[in-house]
């Protein structure tokens, strides 16, 4: 699904206009009736509404759907703020439509005190804040800031058309005084506000109605943000053959573990087997094959020889060559250590492979301050990096990486030319070809050790049953999150939540999704 600004929102509105031919008071009268569905179904028993309309067509949004409820016998009481002035356009249409359907309608004057909207609103089962839309560009002031405060501190539910009054479409941040909704209904596609935080904080739910727009426009509308939906993933999914055997569905290699970190070993490697993957082989540090052999039932093992440091030795670049000549993926970095050796390891190692890698942990930070020399590779490549790893493949703060995750993102993947997870809420899936994904699956309780270890396995098993790096990093991102919220809706505490939990309920997620 695209996540577009509110500019380029507008331009497709207006090329459905301009050039479909689709009269603008259609589509008002479409986004009333996506309003009205959205109350029937989430607010089932309201039947007083007090909807508060502001000057532009945001409040003609709010008069048209004011029109439809108190045709279906809701109580409706209409509140305009419009600066003392009557709507005009395509507002100024439906404004008469509702005087001469003869709706209560109060006018709020700009020197008028609020206190007997707000009395109305008080007694009411639902209030729908229409003042303003995506279109907004400064903070809300005077009338209109004491109003949505004063919406805010009542116990009645908030629905909000297309976006909160006072937050920006184009923007995660919050200018100023704002309405915090429980709904919002939005129209064509989600706006970067409804996705991002601090902004999304304020959105609640989101629905997103159809305004009756050739779909074609949205697709081809500007931006490179894309939402991704389990609609859409779901038709990735290939089930296997019926007469599959576990050699069709790929050997995946896993570079991980080290003294103290066998644990991250095992997880990415069972991650690995429950996402597919036909047959997996754990290469780690011989000292550790014991452990990892126990930990991980169904894979295999190859021990790696280690260095006197106690990094792993130089011999096993050739030794991980050879074996891997004729398997389909090389997962590295779960718990490998950074010994001088390891580093050196992991760069020959990435660098000669002729298959697929996922990189995640320290096999990331083997890479710092050469970044650039991954996009020689002949073969994809996913990184999974958390802000802290990102920051040292980019060589700048870390700060830096949270106050633009989108553009961090796009600019690892165009550096490396490789396909980029950004770990966090709202995890990011950056494309070198520019495009950027945003994952809505997961949840704070997955904010703790091994779930990295968990996402690189599942991302690992899917390129080894042949799904291409970016279609395998973006259903990989969705189904480890989704997982994780699976583990919490079973009964598992977001505060209790630990990566092993998600081996159980990886099987749900890909059957959520609609996997045989």
């Amino acid at each position: 699904m695209r996540i577009l600004t509110a500019e380029s929102m507008s331009r497709v509105d207006r090329i459905a206009i301009d050039d479909f031919g689709i009269p603008s008071l259609v589509l008002m009268e479409n986004a009333a009736l996506g309003l009205v569905e959205a109350i029937s179904d989430g607010y089932p028993e309201a039947r007083a509404v007090a909807v508060f309309c502001g000057p532009g067509n945001n409040g003609g949004d709010g008069l048209a759907l004011a029109r439809h409820l108190a045709i279906r016998g809701y109580h409706v009481e209409l509140i305009l703020v419009t600066g003392g002035k009557e709507p005009t356009g395509d507002a100024g249409v439906q404004f008469g439509i509702c005087q001469a359907q003869g709706l209560s309608i109060r006018q709020l004057g700009p020197e008028e005190g609020i206190e007997g909207c707000v009395t109305v609103a008080r007694r009411s089962d639902l209030v729908v804040d229409a003042l303003f839309g995506i279109g907004l560009r400064r903070p809300l002031e005077g009338q209109f800031a004491e109003l949505v405060q004063s919406l805010n501190s009542l116990s009645v539910p908030r629905l909000a058309v297309d976006l909160p009054s006072g937050l920006e479409g184009s923007r995660a941040e919050i200018p100023g005084p704002h309405i915090e909704a429980d709904l919002t209904v939005t129209f064509g596609a989600p706006k970067i506000a409804h996705i991002f935080p601090p902004s999304a904080d304020a959105v609640g739910d989101v629905v997103v109605a159809d305004l009756g727009i050739p779909l074609e426009i949205i697709a081809h509308a500007e931006g490179e943000l894309h939402l991704l939906t389990a609609e859409e993933l779901s038709v990735e999914l290939v089930a296997p053959a019926d007469a599959s055997h576990k050699g069709d569905l790929g050997h995946l290699v896993m570079v991980a573990g080290s003294v103290g970190k066998a644990g991250a070993a095992i997880l990415a490697a069972r991650a690995a087997v429950r996402s597919g993957a036909g047959l997996v082989t754990a290469a780690v540090p011989q000292e550790l094959v014991q452990t990892v052999d126990l930990g991980s039932l169904e894979s295999m093992s190859l021990a790696l020889p280690m260095a006197a440091a106690g990094g792993l030795d130089a011999s096993s670049v050739d030794l991980l060559l050879d074996f891997s000549r004729d398997k389909e993926v090389l997962a590295v970095g779960p718990g490998l250590g950074l010994a001088d050796t390891t580093v050196d390891v992991v760069k020959r190692l990435v660098l000669e492979v002729g298959l697929p890698v996922v990189l995640d942990a320290d096999g990331l930070n083997s890479f710092g301050g050469s970044l650039d020399s991954l996009s020689g590779r002949d073969a994809g490549t996913v990184l999974t990096p958390h802000p802290g790893e990102l920051a040292r493949l980019l060589e700048v703060q870390v700060s830096q990486i949270q106050d633009d995750r989108i553009g961090s993102a796009r600019k690892a993947a165009a550096r490396s030319g490789a396909v980029v997870v950004l770990k966090g809420h709202r995890s990011l899936i950056a494309s070198p070809a520019g495009e950027v994904f945003v994952n809505p699956t997961g949840n704070p309780g997955m904010a703790s050790g091994g779930m990295g270890d968990v996402l690189t396995g599942v991302i690992g098993g899917l390129i080894a049953q042949g799904y291409e790096p970016l279609v395998a990093a973006l259903l990989g991102t969705y189904l480890h999150g989704l997982a994780g919220d699976l583990a919490v809706s079973r009964g598992r505490s977001q505060v209790t939540l630990v990566a092993s939990d998600l081996l159980g309920t990886l099987s749900g997620a890909f059957s959520e999704l609609g996997a045989a």
